[in-house]
């Protein structure tokens, strides 16, 4: 047996994840072509490195299939409901900064904070005979923030491309989505609610409660947790 770890298979992200370990004394690297989903841990015996996309992580996290992996806050919480009870953080990574927030067309003047937006959400039901849609790729996490918002009168919409543009294209009145700068934001004439963080997040290594763990994979997840906290 030997320790799983997935991280990002392309970009930025696997290149601040590859930095970031050998910054501790671990070099992962790809093996073979560009295209091909393979890697190498040198530094420590026992550790096999699996390159998947943010996305998959934690599903693979949680299914078992493999032991630690490296994905955003946002992400892990979005597909994982409970994630407590499936996946432990073992460290924040410093990079991949992002903010998951509302943002409303800058012409709303009258909308600054929550309390706004529930009041125009049930006036704009009252006169468009449909809830205010909310464009978002995060549907558990907006939901679970305006539910204890107190906000009701919306409805979500899947957005899988482009989110800001949504409003412009008239198939959403807001978004919700990550920002890291906010100038796409501002591109598109959005504005963030003042009380519209609804999470922050970050590249963070998690590691799988659900994953099967041998005497020897113990031994090798203590000597990598030494390394990194080193």
């Amino acid at each position: 047996m030997s320790l799983k770890l997935g991280v990002p298979s392309k970009g930025r992200l696997m290149d601040k994840t590859f930095d970031w370990f050998a910054k501790r004394g671990l070099t992962l690297s790809r093996t073979g072509s560009e295209r091909e989903y393979a890697g190498r841990v040198d530094g420590i015996d026992g550790v096999e490195l699996v390159l998947l996309s943010a996305s998959e992580v934690p599903r693979e996290l949680a299914a078992g299939r493999i032991h630690l992996g490296v994905t955003g806050t946002d992400l892990l919480l979005e597909k994982l409901p409970r994630w407590e009870q499936q996946v432990e953080e073992v460290a924040p990574l410093g990079f991949g900064f992002a903010d998951l927030i509302l943002a409303v067309p800058q012409f709303w003047i009258d909308v600054d904070g929550l309390d706004d937006l529930d009041a125009v959400a049930a006036r704009f039901r009252v006169d468009h005979g449909h809830r205010l849609r909310i464009a978002t790729k995060y549907h558990r996490l907006v939901r679970e923030f305006l539910g204890d918002a107190g906000v009701a009168d919306y409805q979500l919409v899947d957005s899988q491309g482009a989110t800001e543009g949504t409003v412009k294209n008239e198939t959403a009145e807001m978004i919700a989505d990550i920002t890291s700068t906010g100038e796409t934001l501002r591109a598109n004439h959005l504005k963030i609610l003042s009380d519209g963080l609804v999470l922050k997040s970050q590249a963070t290594l998690w590691r799988s409660r659900t994953a099967k763990y041998e005497a020897e994979d113990k031994a090798t997840l203590n000597q990598l947790r030494d390394l990194l906290d080193s």
